[in-house]
């Protein structure tokens, strides 16, 4: 198909409401967009096991997952960065010597080093189960993409993989961590050129701090009402909320649908 553009979008407190569901409303303006030649992509810090109802309800199979580390093209990866089993158990180390949990994940499953009240503070924010008990097993026999923080503010002591992760505060309760080379910006890259939309426009919508790379990067970024005000500074538009028409307004202001 020859598009017209591309639209990315992230999920939590954007295309999402706030019981993590698509609504109706979004998967027929989703739908619109196909109609119209405009190509729509997800661009989400979940993973992909995170996500199936979201991906069957809106049949979107172009995905920018664990904020860039897995990508996703019609349906087939084209992107995937294993973070290094050595460096997975440091940092499960430092976070044990600071007391915080930590979870390690990949596009098929999770696994959680213990549960703490800002661990169960998270998983009830963000709608999903607690992952079971067992970090370490499953970075010695799985890969990893991503490693989930459960901390407020970030100790000091996590300054020293600086060099090689990325920390996105990503909840009130958690950091997303990912490798330095990974981005939301890296992952649209790497779809628009692996097929050949690089001279397409394209719109972003988002609302935190790991929207910035990808906001910074399209033609034109949008940020939801109830995003952040430092991500709002990034914005061209600011719709409305994620549950009050915000993915439907932004859209039809620039003529999308």
């Amino acid at each position: 198909m020859k598009y017209k553009a591309a639209v990315f979008f992230d999920l939590d407190h954007t295309l999402l409401n706030d019981e993590t569901k698509v609504d109706d409303e979004v998967v027929a303006a989703i739908e619109k967009l196909r109609q119209n030649d405009v190509l729509p992509v997800i661009a989400t810090g979940r993973s992909l096991y995170e996500i199936p109802e979201v991906l069957n309800k809106t049949k979107i199979n172009t995905i920018v997952s664990a904020n860039g580390s897995y990508v996703v093209l019609d349906g087939s990866p084209i992107y995937v960065h294993n973070l290094e089993r050595t460096l997975c158990t440091q940092l499960v180390e430092t976070a044990e010597e600071v007391g915080d949990a930590v979870a390690v994940l990949n596009y098929q499953d999770y696994r959680i080093n213990r549960v703490t009240d800002l661990a169960v503070k998270n998983y009830k924010y963000i709608n999903e189960a607690l992952p079971k008990v067992g970090v370490r097993e499953f970075i010695e026999n799985r890969d990893v993409q991503m490693m989930i923080v459960y901390n407020t503010s970030a100790d000091a002591r996590y300054g020293k993989f600086s060099e090689t992760l990325s920390f996105y505060h990503n909840t009130p309760y958690s950091f997303d961590v990912i490798g330095r080379e990974n981005s939301k910006r890296d992952g649209i890259a790497k779809i628009l050129h692996q097929a050949q939309l690089t001279k397409l426009p394209t719109y972003a919508f988002g609302d935190g701090p790991n929207d910035i790379s990808m906001l910074k990067y399209v033609d034109h970024p949008v940020v939801m009402e109830n995003g952040s005000d430092e991500v709002k500074q990034y914005a061209e538009y600011i719709t409305s909320r994620n549950i009050d028409h915000g993915i439907i307004r932004g859209l039809q202001y620039y003529n999308l649908i």
